[in-house]
């Protein structure tokens, strides 16, 4: 024989965490990816990943997802251009 709970029993819930996954590694990669863009993108897209699985929306790491893409693509033309300048230093013209 089952008992069922009386109308006043409450069953307790877990309080929620303040946190969800991926949103530290969110943080984290933001931070990352002012320093070193290419591996501040990928633990962006990692916390992403991970938030977007548990249904959670995980705005630094689209931000670092963001800054990462941006200075990425400002080294590598800066790199070109670098190259592009001492080549054509080097040849004395």
């Amino acid at each position: 024989m089952t008992t069922s709970p009386s109308p006043t029993t409450r069953v307790s819930q877990p309080a929620p965490s303040g946190d969800f996954p991926g949103r530290t590694l969110g943080i984290v990669g933001l931070i990352v990816s002012f320093f070193a863009s290419l591996v501040g993108l990928i633990i962006s897209i990692v916390a992403l990943k991970q938030s977007k699985d548990a249904g959670y929306k995980n705005t630094p790491a689209l931000a670092g997802i963001i800054v990462g893409s941006v200075t990425l693509v400002l080294a590598v033309v800066f790199f070109a251009t670098s190259l592009a300048a001492l080549s054509v230093g080097s040849t004395g013209y």
